[in-house]
């Protein structure tokens, strides 16, 4: 009789465990606590009867039988992903998916040159493409309904404990208006100059939204927002008709050259966002995760101000 207690997941940690030889590591791998790491490895051992560790120190070193067992998990967990995936596929289901999360202003070049580049590489896994604000994608991660988001990583409080970010390139905001307003007739804005006029703002939870509080935090003046929008594209079209003034990404320029004009800030009120890739540390080595950062990173190295790789907030 198999113990009714012991699951796949133990043997996951178990195995893990046995890897790396180090509870901390296999906590950070697996989005765990250092407790329940240790929790499993010890109702491991009361589940199959037998012991598996010894404890030399503070550390927990294996016994043999710890090593025979995991010649065994191993093969048991092979099996059960490829049984898996036999069954998935017998029913017509693609186990290999990524869940993609991108800011609506990515998708106009950033996402899909991508996701063009990581097709390439993994032209069998199925792309879900996820659009919203920085933290409804934020949320959506951290409660696993996405694999990895396109974001601005400096508008976002991100846990570096359990997220990896990959920085990708910095992209300045810019005053945009009608391409017939003289305000933008100037090389540069100057925020003074606009203290009576009406904007139109993305709502809060978008990168944009804190952005524009960034650059009129160095003003003497509330600006006068009269619209507050959920996308990024309704705010443009807004702003093409003349509705309002409003902050834009320098990621939109090219697309709208015959309806809006934008201009760089003086340097007092210039205010750039950091656009990245952040995903689950404990997916970092999946092979699938492993070709999306090699996408993202040859996209970095085609930008105009590339990101170093080894950046870090």
């Amino acid at each position: 009789m198999i113990d009714s207690h012991i699951t796949l997941k133990k043997f996951e940690i178990f195995l893990s465990f046995m890897q790396k030889g180090n509870i901390g590591l296999v906590a950070e791998e697996l989005n765990l606590s250092n407790v329940s790491v240790h929790r499993a490895l010890h109702t491991l051992e009361d589940d199959i009867s037998c012991p598996l560790f010894v404890h030399n120190g503070r550390l927990l070193q294996p016994l043999p039988a710890a090593h025979t067992f995991a010649e065994y998990v191993k093969e048991i967990l092979r099996l059960t992903e490829q049984a898996i995936e036999a069954t998935q596929q017998t029913a017509g289901f693609n186990k290999e998916k990524l869940r993609v999360g991108s800011m609506y202003s990515l998708t106009l070049e950033t996402v899909p040159k991508i996701l063009m580049d990581f097709k390439l590489r993994k032209p069998d896994i199925a792309v879900d493409l996820i659009m919203g604000s920085n933290q409804e994608l934020l949320d959506k991660l951290k409660n696993g309904q996405l694999d990895a988001i396109l974001i601005s990583i400096s508008e976002s409080v991100i846990d570096k404990n359990i997220f990896e970010t990959l920085p990708l390139f910095k992209d300045k905001l810019f005053m945009a208006g009608h391409i017939s307003s003289p305000l933008l007739s100037r090389k540069k804005a100057d925020l003074q100059e606009f203290r009576d006029q009406k904007f139109i703002a993305l709502g809060e939870g978008f990168a944009t939204y804190h952005s524009f509080n960034k650059v009129f935090a160095n003003t003497n003046f509330e600006p006068d927002i009269s619209l507050y929008v959920n996308d990024i594209f309704s705010l443009i079209n807004l702003v093409s008709a003349g509705v309002g003034f409003s902050l834009l990404p320098g990621r939109i320029k090219s697309a709208y050259t015959n309806t809006i004009k934008m201009i760089p800030f003086d340097a007092p009120y210039s205010v750039s966002q950091q656009i990245g890739l952040v995903f689950l540390k404990a997916r970092e080595h999946t092979h699938y995760m492993r070709a999306l950062v090699a996408s993202s990173r040859v996209y970095s190295l085609s930008v105009h101000e590339p990101i170093a790789p080894d950046s870090t907030l």
